[in-house]
């Protein structure tokens, strides 16, 4: 095994998956003449809401991507403006699956069997037997996980989110919650998005399908702390160690 950097290889693959929220609006409108508010003034308000959030819970479906195994299937990750975050990430085609925690400037990963093996072809069992059930733990301060600190940040998504729609298409209700169906395209598929009836209008979800495209973006737990816990030593290896490990085992 190479050791060194075989573990580092691993490490690094995870980060070519920085989530992030799809697209899923386009231009705005003006009221529609039910009584409801604009899109415009909709968008507007949800989009003002998702910059100001102090932390969020971010989840995504994408069934454009089962079938292929570098392709991002699914992620639930919660993070806030601190840049703290916990998440988990599926990838299609059995390319396996891995969690992150971070807190501060301190991270862990574990990713299982499968993750390994797609990413790193040919060493990816022995990789698996050395992490084991482990998380391997480590620093931003450290070359392997300094991306990480950009990953976890909220502040990041946040320049980058806009909520802009073309109409209101009535109301409906998701989870419990009474919401406003908007319609809106982005770079030619179209895109359903929905934002709360009750104000703070917020956005809650944005549906993209058509054009190869089937995608489902999820926004909840506005303001709520990023869970603090962090796994046990017994649970985690310290990626020096496990370096260390490699290369004497």
């Amino acid at each position: 095994m190479a050791g060194r950097s075989l573990i580092r290889a691993g490490v690094s693959a995870l980060l070519v998956l920085s989530p992030a929220l799809p697209p899923a609006l386009a231009t705005a409108a003006t009221a529609d003449g039910t009584g409801d508010p604009g899109a415009q003034a909709l968008g507007r308000e949800a989009e003002r809401n998702l910059r100001d959030a102090h932390s969020l819970r971010l989840t995504l479906t994408d069934r454009t991507a089962s079938g292929h195994r570098d392709g991002l299937a699914s992620m639930d990750m919660a993070l806030d403006r601190r840049g703290n975050c916990v998440a988990s990430f599926r990838m299609g085609a059995n390319g396996g699956s891995f969690d992150i925690v971070k807190r501060d400037d301190e991270v862990w990963m574990k990713a299982d069997w499968d993750y390994w093996k797609s990413q790193l072809p040919g060493d990816g069992n022995e990789t698996a037997d050395l992490v084991r059930d482990r998380y391997v733990h480590g620093s931003t301060d450290e070359s392997a996980f300094k991306d990480f600190a950009d990953a976890c940040d909220l502040k990041a998504f946040q320049k980058d989110i806009t909520v802009d729609v073309t109409s209101v298409d009535g109301r409906t209700r998701l989870g419990g919650v009474d919401v406003y169906r908007l319609r809106g395209e982005e770079e030619g598929v179209p895109t359903t998005v929905y934002i709360t009836v009750d104000r703070p209008h917020r956005l809650v979800r944005s549906d993209q399908k058509g054009d190869g495209t089937d995608r489902t973006a999820g926004v909840s737990d506005y303001g709520k702390p990023v869970p603090s816990h962090t796994p046990a030593p017994r649970d985690s290896v310290d990626l020096s160690d496990l370096e260390h490990e490699s290369q004497h085992g």
